[in-house]
């Protein structure tokens, strides 16, 4: 047997994690699917966002990632997920001198 999934974890006799990272990213992106409405609402606040994203989202990402060896590689895929999740949560900036709209940078949404 090659490959088999025990609690959740894909368990398999490679050295690399890159599969099992990969699966734990198509189940957050379905989470974040699920709760995309919530996230870009108006009526909720961007804190009660902010800890829809950590208890729902993030749990769902990093199950198990006491045993993953990362690489540079699957370090960036979960860098960007986290920031497609936090820009859509912050959504866009203003700039007040041009009053043109604009994305966050990722050092902007890493001090929000």
């Amino acid at each position: 047997m090659e490959e088999f999934k025990y609690l959740g974890t894909t368990l398999t006799n490679q050295i690399s994690d890159v599969e099992e990272i990969d699966s734990r990213l198509r189940s957050g992106i379905a989470c974040y699917h699920s709760v995309q409405n919530l996230l870009s609402s108006r009526l909720i606040s961007k804190i009660l966002k902010i800890k829809i994203y950590r208890i729902i989202i993030l749990y769902v990402v990093l199950y198990g990632y006491e045993t993953w060896s990362l690489t540079l590689r699957e370090e960036r895929k979960l860098r960007l997920f986290e920031n497609m999740v936090l820009r859509r949560i912050f959504g866009t900036s203003r700039v007040e001198v041009t009053g043109e709209w604009r994305r966050l940078h990722n050092e902007e949404l890493n001090d929000l």
